[in-house]
């Protein structure tokens, strides 16, 4: 009975070791995907082009002083709007957000990340 029990045992501890392998791969592999960048670069570079201007892009890949300054050179353009700089102040951050928008939307996945995300490159 007790080489039986020995045997369970035995049998138990490669069952835990092979689930703690698999359970490895998965994260690695789960890690892998969330570092891509796919989802977030897709994201980033739509949003960049649709709300470039007032800098929602940069919120997102954590740039929080240059989300900043495209939010308030928008907030200047919008009220100074009635003048003729509010409308070019305006026009330059949208210019910003759509060419920010196409270079992250034509760059692959990898190198989106290795820029961007884990470079931490600010700008264009």
């Amino acid at each position: 009975m007790s080489e039986e029990n020995q045997d369970l045992g035995d049998k138990a501890k490669e069952f835990a070791e092979d689930a703690k392998e698999t359970a490895q791969e998965f994260a690695d592999s789960a890690k892998e995907a969330f570092n891509s960048g796919d989802n977030k670069k897709v994201l980033v570079g739509i949003l960049a082009i649709i709300l470039g201007s007032l800098g929602v892009h940069k919120f997102i890949l954590g740039y929080q002083k240059e989300g900043f300054i495209l939010l308030g050179a928008s907030i200047i353009g919008y009220i100074t709007v009635c003048f003729v700089v509010g409308s070019f102040i305006l026009a330059a951050t949208g210019i910003i957000g759509l060419i920010e928008g196409i270079i992250y939307l034509t760059k692959s996945d990898e190198e989106f990340y290795n820029t961007y995300q884990a470079g931490k490159k600010p700008w264009f």
